[in-house]
């Protein structure tokens, strides 16, 4: 067969140029060959149409986060407070639940003085005081002082959400004082672990909370992170960041947040002024708290506690005992029994109480006009 004036071509070159006769293998292998380059071609077009997709994907991520980010930090206040001396932190977060001016933030040491320092993300600053707490909650809110009549950028606590694991996260904090002037907070990410329950006392854990908590893959918790918020990548309200927590035998820390869920109804209820403290369920049955120390074990004795809020000043201390070589003496005031605030006799009789063996039993105490921090370790107990 003679193909004449190279009418048949492919990919614009002739099968016979030249009009010469070409045989049916030629022309077949020509075929393979021209689509063969047509494959590597539509292969080549289909991997650059899939980088360009995920570059625009990581960039429309990175956008949101970025979006995400300067929405959530103008809502996040950085706490001033009590504090400063030996290991505790005079710095802590908050954020706005109205506003007006309301500030949901931890139940802690720092919030222990008449009135509290508030620095906001551009720099204002201002003075608020404690409007109502919920210490069974780690819940405090505040408000500022001289604020009428401006308004603040606030998360709704009412419209927190949920979520489920592997949910990627932002946490917003005051996390070590990195934010020491007129700079917002520092902000960190990662995804929930799990969603599990923490309880009061379980062995491993000390916290003032009980109930659910988001457990996150990610450094969340740090000195003066706490009260800060823990919000999806697109800045829905999921949780308040709660107090440092260590593992007791392990030694390992714990990232967590306390569901805003469970803190709306009283954050509104303190807001309106119709708040109530829930009530310890065992706070009329001291039978069934655990009282497995208490200070004589550890060679010191308490003033008589008469009233419903003794102050814990220490009375006595016995010759020869831990509390006497640790150099405690009468008449110093507890103010901490392992990071935990202490405000009367038996908040101090109840902390003592759920010590286990083997743990470390850290007292401060104010003597005059210092702080002093003594720690000794809780006795095994004879079966």
């Amino acid at each position: 067969m003679k193909i004449e004036n190279c009418k048949l071509k492919i990919d614009g070159q002739p099968l016979a140029p030249n009009g010469l006769l070409v045989s049916a293998a030629v022309v077949r292998r020509r075929l393979l060959s021209a689509c063969s380059h047509r494959l590597v071609r539509f292969a080549i077009c289909i991997l650059q149409c899939s980088i360009f997709n995920a570059c625009v994907h990581s960039f429309a991520q990175a956008q949101t986060t970025r979006n995400t980010i300067a929405v959530v930090q103008p809502k996040v206040v950085k706490i001033f407070g009590a504090g400063g001396i030996k290991s505790l932190a005079a710095h802590g977060t908050g954020f706005f639940v109205s506003k007006e001016g309301h500030i949901a933030t931890i139940w802690s040491h720092v919030l222990d003085a008449d009135l509290v320092g508030v620095v906001l993300s551009d720099g204002r600053r201002f003075s608020a005081r404690v409007l109502g707490a919920e210490p069974q909650l780690a819940l405090a809110v505040l408000k500022l002082n001289g604020a009428e009549g401006v308004e603040f950028p606030f998360f709704n606590p009412d419209e927190a959400v949920s979520a489920g694991t592997g949910t990627r996260v932002l946490g917003f904090s005051n996390m070590f004082n990195v934010a020491a002037g007129d700079e917002p907070v520092s902000v960190v990410h990662g995804v929930i672990a799990a969603k599990t329950i923490i309880e009061a006392r379980r062995g491993v854990f000390d916290s003032p909370y009980s109930g659910p908590v988001f457990v996150v893959d990610g450094v969340t918790n740090n000195s003066g992170a706490a009260g800060g918020v823990l919000t999806t990548r697109d800045g829905m309200l999921l949780g308040m960041i709660g107090l440092e927590l260590r593992n007791a035998k392990s030694n390992t820390w714990m990232n967590y947040a306390i569901p805003v869920k469970e803190l709306s109804n009283s954050i509104q209820q303190i807001i309106s002024g119709k708040f109530e403290r829930k009530k310890d369920p065992n706070e009329d049955e001291p039978s069934l708290k655990p009282r497995r120390y208490k200070p004589l074990d550890f060679g010191f004795l308490m003033v008589p506690d008469v009233v419903e809020r003794t102050p814990a000043f220490i009375d006595s201390i016995q010759s020869d005992s831990a509390a006497a070589k640790v150099g405690l003496k009468s008449d110093d005031l507890v103010l901490f029994i392992n990071d935990e605030l202490i405000q009367s006799c038996r908040m101090l009789q109840d902390a003592i109480g759920r010590l286990e063996s083997g743990d470390q039993l850290r007292l401060v105490v104010r003597r005059g006009n210092e702080l002093v921090t003594v720690e000794m370790p809780v006795p095994r107990k004879k079966d």
